[in-house]
């Protein structure tokens, strides 16, 4: 098979997944995740319900999906905020901030979604990013002299991850921002 062939059909493919993804989606923000059937997501998608059935065997599934590439991307975003910006403290704040917004918008969703997703072994796999990232940020940041010298970085990544989470009930990006002002206080900085 020509190699312009092999990547059309993977553009296809890939193309098909991501409209199941994004009507699924849509389907759960307009009517609950009861309200999302297999046939209802093959529909809005545009495809059969048997193609469907090639790609995922149920709607958990797709859910489940959906959710693996939105934390990827959450993480991604997160990485690319620990590279930037000039110094260790700085991108601990915009680390700290950007983790509170993604915590304030997973905060939205439903309980059953959540605790169907929120499960499994990519989702350990995630955490675990989440800490090195953090730690290794914060070893960073101790080795500038900025961080508290009493507690091991490893344990101030779990603090900051549960600190910021409750910024899910938070209701605006000020009370975000002074949630993470505080959590930088606990970490022996200046805001």
């Amino acid at each position: 098979m020509p190699k312009i062939w092999n990547k059309s059909i993977e553009s296809h493919r890939q193309a098909v997944r991501q409209a199941i993804l994004d009507s699924t989606a849509t389907l759960v923000a307009q009517g609950g995740f009861p309200a999302a059937t297999m046939s209802q997501i093959a529909e809005r998608a545009g495809i059969g319900r048997a193609t469907l059935y090639k790609y995922f065997p149920d709607v958990e599934a797709i859910l489940v999906a959906w959710h693996q590439d939105h934390v990827a991307a959450h993480i991604a975003r997160l990485t690319e905020l620990r590279v930037g910006g000039s110094d260790a403290w700085e991108r601990l704040q915009a680390v700290l901030l950007g983790y509170a917004q993604v915590a304030r918008h997973r905060g939205g969703h439903g309980g059953d979604l959540s605790a169907l997703v929120h499960r499994g072994e990519n989702v350990l796999r995630a955490e675990q990013q989440l800490v090195d990232l953090f730690s290794g940020l914060l070893t960073e940041v101790a080795q500038a002299g900025r961080l508290r010298g009493d507690v091991p970085p490893k344990e101030l990544a779990q603090f900051c991850i549960h600190a910021l989470g409750a910024a899910g009930s938070l209701r605006s990006e000020a009370a975000v921002r002074r949630l993470v002002d505080v959590t930088l206080s606990a970490l022996g900085g200046s805001t």
